[in-house]
């Protein structure tokens, strides 16, 4: 391959892997969004999550 040829796959390389990663953040802030909400569900019932990660956190030990 001559070097310009090299220069543009590695050139497309990073434009493809750009544009997943892009991708990736938009499903990682869906998911976080998501799962903010269940958060809020489970404190509108009443449910207290820190007191639950502790308690989770003992039974380990």
């Amino acid at each position: 391959m001559v070097n310009e040829e090299k220069i543009g796959f590695h050139k497309g390389c990073l434009t493809t892997l750009a544009k997943e990663r892009e991708e990736l953040l938009k499903l990682v802030n869906i998911t976080e969004q998501l799962m903010g909400l269940h958060v809020k569900s489970l404190k509108d019932f009443g449910v207290d999550l820190e007191k639950e990660a502790q308690k989770a956190n003992q039974a380990e030990k």
